[in-house]
């Protein structure tokens, strides 16, 4: 009989989300009648913008004609789009990145889980605590994790992220060959500014580690002089991996597409020694296991840098942004440490005194009716702490905030 991978049956439970789903189903048996405000999980609820809706109906009409037709596209995305990327995120704020460093996916969650695959099966992983739990589970999947003992993974280094240290993680205090970062951040909705960032880059560069950085959030970013990429930082293109998502940015949360920047001075060593690209690595991963993002959804991504399309995204980011305003400002009155909430669509909040993340969670379902996210699930620093986001509507968000404002805390 088969045996499995074992790694899967030490991971914790469910995945977080998954959990958070599992107790408003339970909820909602039991109370039928209440009106849950959704503020949990980061997806998105305003529509595709008109310039991406367009261009998405002007592709689906070419699919039906023959002399416009499209089958199987190019592993690594259109140029079109490719192009676009290149353009509009990255020669716009004066960095080159070659058109085959590019690579187009269906989504930033599953290029971060997936580019593990890269790794020898003993790498040193850390991550930032608390953690976008993709990051860690599927590290923890090939065994780079170790056991879970405690509430934390016995070889996985972790970099506290929490008040005390101004959310400003230190770098690892001990070899590591790969780091996470995702900033703005998810879940805390902080930032690094181009100074803390290149602290993480000198030390991978002198340490020999790679960085992942996760930009998916780059366009909620509003503080002035706050990098938008790590490639922004000198020597970055030496030692980091860039994923970048459409999800969160341009509303494809139900449409997948984003891409990764693998530029080709970022090595490994193999099994003799020698110096290998990771670039030519995911190239091949791709092309085995991987058909490529459809035409209509790359043709509706390329039309976000349009100036139409530019603009319109711009509103509804402003639009969310002003969701996070209220809400800060709401928790702030009703007595609630924050933080986050400026260049991120994410608010970090201190739960009450003697209560554990998921005892405030109940709480806060059960009296408000309101879903937030447990701190506890990205990490052991974010016990303590809870996540609510900005995506939902304005009038569903100025309920919450009045929900919550009505209790004693």
């Amino acid at each position: 009989m088969l045996h499995i991978n074992d790694n899967f049956q030490k991971l914790p439970g469910s995945y977080l989300f998954a959990e958070i789903a599992r107790r408003i189903k339970v909820y909602q048996a039991a109370h039928p009648d209440a009106d849950i405000i959704r503020l949990g999980i980061g997806d998105v609820t305003k529509p595709l913008v008109p310039a991406v809706i367009e261009a998405m109906h002007r592709a689906v009409e070419e699919m039906g004609h023959e002399e416009t037709f499209r089958g199987y596209g190019p592993d690594f995305g259109y140029d079109f789009l490719v192009n676009a990327i290149r353009e509009g995120d990255y020669a716009s704020r004066g960095i080159e990145v070659a058109y085959d460093e590019v690579f187009i996916s269906d989504g930033a969650k599953c290029d971060v889980g997936n580019i593990q695959e890269l790794f020898s099966s003993d790498a040193v992983i850390a991550v930032t605590d608390p953690v976008y739990p993709v990051y860690v589970d599927s590290n923890a999947m090939a065994g780079r994790a170790g056991d879970y003992v405690n509430d934390r993974w016995d070889r996985l280094v972790y970099l506290p992220c929490n008040a005390e240290n101004g959310f400003v993680p230190a770098v690892p205090d001990r070899p590591v060959d790969v780091i996470y970062l995702c900033y703005p951040n998810n879940p805390t909705g902080t930032v690094l500014t181009k100074e803390q960032l290149k602290v993480f880059v000198d030390w991978a560069r002198e340490h020999g580690a790679i960085i992942i950085y996760d930009a998916a959030y780059r366009a909620y970013v509003t503080t002035p002089d706050i990098p938008l990429s790590i490639y922004e930082v000198e020597g970055a293109r030496e030692v980091a991996i860039e994923c970048n998502s459409f999800s969160k940015t341009a509303g494809f949360t139900g449409t997948r597409c984003a891409y990764t920047v693998i530029p080709h001075e970022v090595c490994g060593l193999d099994g003799k020694g020698q110096r290998v690209e990771l670039n030519a690595m995911w190239k091949r991963r791709m092309a085995t296991k991987f058909n490529g993002v459809s035409y209509p959804i790359q043709r509706a991504a390329a039309a976000v840098y349009t100036e139409e399309g530019q603009k319109q995204i711009r509103e509804v980011i402003a639009a969310y942004m002003e969701n996070a305003r209220i809400i800060r400002e709401g928790l702030t009155a009703a007595g609630f440490t924050v933080y986050g909430g400026k260049d991120a669509p994410y608010i970090w909040l201190k739960v009450p005194e003697g209560m554990t993340s998921w005892q405030f969670f109940d709480k806060l379902l059960d009296e408000c009716h309101i879903v937030g996210t447990p701190g506890s699930g990205f990490g052991p620093s974010g016990e303590g702490y809870f996540r609510l986001t900005a995506f939902n509507t304005l009038e569903k968000t100025k309920q919450a905030m009045a929900r919550i404002g009505q209790k004693k805390w």
